[in-house]
């Protein structure tokens, strides 16, 4: 695969191959690990945050994890994406205070900042995308795009909630992650998911494909290059002019998101305006914990963000 993006953004080739060295040197114990789990007696429910690229699903992943309430894939879990429940226990290992014995590893304790650059963040425990975690469940992973039919023949749905069970024991918490690989299916999640609450970011549209021209120019060095997942709607988008093409892009992956919506039980599905979140986090910190049933959490996060690109 020819990697057309910009040299601050291509994969260090040397970490990828330690990875892959790594977790498959884990696979056998993370197994094992995965049979002991029973994900139909897990109690935490996952959380997974959808819609466009570029509508502020970074920052309410970085938001999210700064609450305390859940458990996110961190920076230092995605480098254990095939062995995530080891990665978990190994994450607890270095960064945990309860685990640190007299600031031998106090320098791993740290706070989610709000920075990041295209979704891309800095810090041990920082929030990460997890998407090699997600692929590896895909009978074809280098692809963007697939029917809900063809990921219920060929999903690997029973190791995927055995790791998302074996996380969410280890950590004693809901797991929280981006889901918008799956923008285009979230009727299957729905049907494959016990315990699960779907957030939909939504930014105002022209603001948001501003952004997704931004982020093309930054990280591929061109405006006209496709960024991010493929989506049925590509092919077409691609005659338009760039600012039409970003547009089309957020326009359609909202319109796949509310469809797939459309039939999720309300107790199982949140709205999230960007700018509404930004001006008041607290008011969606209790229609999470409302959604999540979590009584007696206290709110102590910020209490504004700035709103990028207004209209």
């Amino acid at each position: 695969m020819v990697d057309n993006r910009t040299s601050k953004f291509r994969r260090n080739e040397l970490l990828e191959k330690l990875l892959s060295e790594l977790n498959t040197d884990l696979q056998p114990s993370e197994k094992e690990l995965v049979k002991q789990q029973r994900p139909d007696r897990n109690p935490y429910p996952l959380i997974l945050v959808m819609g466009p690229l570029r509508s502020g699903t970074t920052l309410f992943t970085q938001w999210l994890a700064n609450t305390g309430l859940v458990a996110y894939p961190t920076n230092i879990l995605s480098r254990f994406y095939q062995a995530p429940i080891i990665g978990a226990k190994v994450q607890l290992l270095l960064t945990d205070p309860r685990f640190d014995f007299r600031g031998e590893l106090s320098e791993f304790a740290q706070q989610a900042e709000y920075r990041s650059e295209n979704g891309k963040t800095k810090g041990v425990l920082a929030p990460n995308e997890f998407w090699y975690f997600w692929r590896r469940f895909l009978a074809d992973p280098g692809r963007d795009v697939w029917s809900d039919e063809e990921l219920q023949q060929s999903m690997d749905v029973q190791t995927m909630q055995g790791e998302l069970s074996g996380m969410m024991q280890v950590f004693q918490k809901p797991f929280a992650a981006k889901g918008m690989l799956f923008n285009y299916n979230i009727p299957f999640l729905d049907s494959v998911l016990k315990n699960v609450l779907f957030v939909h970011i939504v930014r105002n549209e022209v603001s948001n494909a501003e952004s997704v021209l931004e982020a093309r120019k930054r990280q591929l060095g061109d405006e006209n290059e496709w960024y991010s997942f493929d989506i049925p709607e590509k092919e077409q988008l691609m005659h338009l002019s760039p600012f039409e093409q970003a547009i089309g892009q957020v326009r359609a992956i909202n319109q796949a998101v509310e469809a797939g919506l459309s039939n999720v039980a309300d107790a199982r599905k949140m709205v999230v305006p960007y700018e509404d979140f930004c001006n008041d986090p607290e008011k969606y910190f209790e229609e999470l914990t409302s959604k999540l049933k979590i009584t007696g959490a206290q709110y102590t996060g910020d209490t504004k963000f700035e709103v990028t690109r207004k209209r």
